[in-house]
């Protein structure tokens, strides 16, 4: 279990190498894994926001994408 983030902090976008602002949150689950209203997020920047969606819709585990600061909390 991860501690949350300060408050301060600021988010960063979940791509590899990445240290843009995040921008988009992707939440998304895995099916065979978590119960059908859990929700893990991976945030992107704008550069990202597309090859992470991809990658995630490609494995049918995309469920939705929000603007950060309209994302529920990232705790799951």
């Amino acid at each position: 279990m991860s501690a949350p983030l300060p408050a301060d902090e600021p988010l960063i976008c979940s791509s590899r190498g990445c240290r843009a602002p995040a921008q988009w949150a992707l939440r998304w689950n895995n099916p065979r894994l978590h119960d059908a209203d859990r929700r893990k997020t991976w945030l992107a920047c704008a550069d990202h926001r597309t090859s992470l969606g991809d990658f995630l819709d490609a494995r049918g585990f995309l469920r939705e994408v929000v603007p950060v600061t309209g994302s529920p909390t990232l705790e799951g």
